[in-house]
């Protein structure tokens, strides 16, 4: 999966409407859509409502935020993918869950390649492992230890199956041979207050959603997926530093369907780096935990054919069957 350690210059994605005389002031006429395929309170909504405000001010019309959650984001990705593309339907997906969904599901009703356009990146989200705080584990080394003890009786929460934090978790547990019960959820939205009213032992989500927990002392972040500790929690400890090799994070982004012309493209993925540039845009994102990208469609394009040879591999090491 790429990494990205700087904002792209504004000049760079400006210069996709410059070389573009088909540009077009006209779009939007109308209100646009953005699907999110998870539930209201996770980070890909919370960004796809911070980032649909900007372009809506920018823009001149309403980006208005749907949810679609369940089925591992199928459903909304199938809508996308399959409506008209004139840039009026949009999708904010976890590009991870694009990648991840060819090699845990059967007959896709899409192609993340060929059915879609990519937009922009617009941030990044690491995502954390996270106990109540009554739990007596205290660490992740402790949780293994006690999945180890007792293979089978702990279970998980994720924001649904083939989402990240299902295959971050999958491989976490193949990597350190323990045993935890999944148990899939719509969306974070609806996986944090299951944990937190203890229908599951353990959760995988991104600080957007759990923070508040955390902040008032009702849950305790074990560890985080990515391969470093995030700068925004230095005192929290990477998953690798107990188990070498994981290495996840969630890369949010904006696509439209295959077709769309390279003038709306333009358009969009220019708002998209102006909006992540905002000095409010920014101090919401680190609020959130999220590292701001605002990339060029070119980088998008090239982030997701990463993204499906890692994703390919951690199904496999994780020993995931496709559905």
């Amino acid at each position: 999966m790429m990494r990205f350690t700087a904002l792209f210059s504004l000049q760079l994605a400006l210069g996709l409407l410059l070389a573009n005389p088909g540009y077009s002031q006209e779009y939007p006429t109308h209100a646009v859509r953005l699907i999110v395929p998870y539930a209201a309170g996770g980070a890909p909504d919370v960004i796809a409502r911070l980032i649909g405000q900007k372009l809506s001010d920018a823009m001149g019309a309403p980006f208005i935020v749907e949810n679609r959650p369940g089925a591992g984001g199928i459903a909304a990705s199938e809508a996308v993918a399959h409506a008209n593309p004139d840039g009026y339907t949009l999708l904010v997906p976890d590009v991870p869950q694009l990648a991840i969904n060819p090699f845990i599901f059967r007959n896709l009703p899409y192609d993340p390649l060929r059915d879609f356009a990519p937009v922009s990146i617009i941030a990044t989200t690491p995502m954390f492992i996270l106990v109540r705080a009554d739990s007596p584990i205290m660490t992740l080394s402790a949780l293994i230890d006690q999945a180890r003890a007792h293979p089978g009786q702990l279970s998980y929460a994720s924001a649904g199956i083939g989402s990240l934090h299902h295959i971050a978790m999958e491989s976490i547990k193949a990597t350190a041979g323990i045993d935890l019960v999944h148990v899939p959820y719509k969306g974070t939205g609806q996986a944090v207050p299951a944990f937190m009213a203890g229908e599951v032992a353990v959760l995988v989500s991104t600080l957007a959603a759990a923070e508040p927990f955390v902040r008032s002392h009702q849950a305790r972040l074990l560890a985080g997926t990515p391969a470093r500790r995030t700068a925004r929690l230095p005192d929290v400890p990477a998953v690798a530093e107990t188990i070498p090799g994981i290495d996840f994070a969630g890369e949010i982004g904006l696509l439209a369907p295959a077709g769309t012309t390279s003038a709306i493209i333009g358009r969009l993925a220019a708002q998209v780096h102006r909006a992540v540039l905002a000095d409010d845009v920014l101090q919401r994102l680190s609020a959130l935990g999220a590292v701001a990208v605002g990339s060029t469609p070119e980088v998008y394009t090239q982030s997701l054919r990463a993204s499906l040879i890692t994703f390919e591999k951690a199904v496999k090491a994780a020993r995931l069957s496709a559905e």
